[in-house]
């Protein structure tokens, strides 16, 4: 298991220091998250920068809209805005106990969100595909986020491929020990639950030793929290220069989405 998404290419967005590619893409987000319930142009208008920004990377719109993909079911929880809102009734909806009402502006509500989101998580893809994990670790960690949270982030980064390794082998033991002639794997439903719940306390019970031994051997090593690493870029003059006009283009974007542009 990568947790990497990184895709190798010859770009200025490529290149770019992670600590400002992260700097971006939040204020970004922040940008749409801020925007009035309706501002469809607005949003469409950060979709096709974002997506031109897919084009200097190299990476093309079609990768990273399809990876945007796995995101959109999360969004069901905005679907009862739909029903709770009051505003022009759309129509009805009769469940046998209940009748559910859809209003416009509810539509209006949860179109908004969705959009965002879908716009939003197609930002951070593209920071994930031009930006490699450990930079992003080593980012977050020189703009001071909280260490424990970096430890976290890295850790996790470190040694979920191990467990899945791990789980995979257990996976494969199973199968091998409840094949049937027919191909069916052996043993009813309710059994095979149980091996599954056996097999998640028996890794529980693994990655909990390990990490365990992985702690003591870190401290025997000299390990006090901090996690440090050979090459560290300094964030120049044209990493702030680029930072700036960011901000600047962003704070215009959201001015002009609240009191020029359109809304629905």
């Amino acid at each position: 298991m990568d947790l990497d998404r990184y895709l190798e290419r010859d770009s200025r967005i490529h290149a770019a220091d992670a600590r400002l590619k992260f700097l971006i893409t939040i204020g970004f987000i922040l940008s749409l998250s801020l925007l009035p319930i309706g501002s469809f142009l607005a949003i469409a208008i950060a979709w096709v920068v974002l997506m031109a920004a897919t084009v200097v990377a190299r990476i093309g719109p079609s990768r990273v809209v399809r990876a945007s993909f796995v995101a959109l079911p999360f969004v069901a929880a905005a679907i009862p805005l739909i029903f709770t809102k009051s505003g022009d009734p759309l129509g009805d909806i009769n469940l046998g106990l209940f009748t559910l009402t859809a209003s416009g502006e509810g539509l209006i509500q949860f179109a908004t969100i969705v959009f965002k989101s879908w716009v939003s998580v197609q930002a951070a893809v593209l920071l994930t595909f031009s930006t490699r994990f450990p930079d992003l670790v080593e980012a977050l960690r020189a703009l001071r986020v909280p260490a424990i949270i970096v430890a976290v982030i890295s850790f996790m980064y470190r040694y979920l491929a191990v467990l899945t390794d791990e789980a995979t082998r257990m996976m494969r033991a199973r199968a091998a020990r409840s094949a049937s002639p027919d191909g069916s794997g052996g043993g009813s439903l309710l059994w095979r639950a149980r091996v599954v719940g056996s097999m998640v306390g028996s890794l529980f019970i693994r990655a909990y030793e390990r990490s365990e031994r992985v702690y003591a051997a870190m401290q025997s090593r000299g390990f006090d929290g901090t996690m440090r690493t050979l090459r560290r870029r300094q964030f120049g003059g044209a990493q702030w220069l680029a930072l700036g006009l960011a901000a600047v283009t962003l704070g215009v974007f959201e001015v002009t989405g609240h009191l020029w542009l359109p809304r629905a």
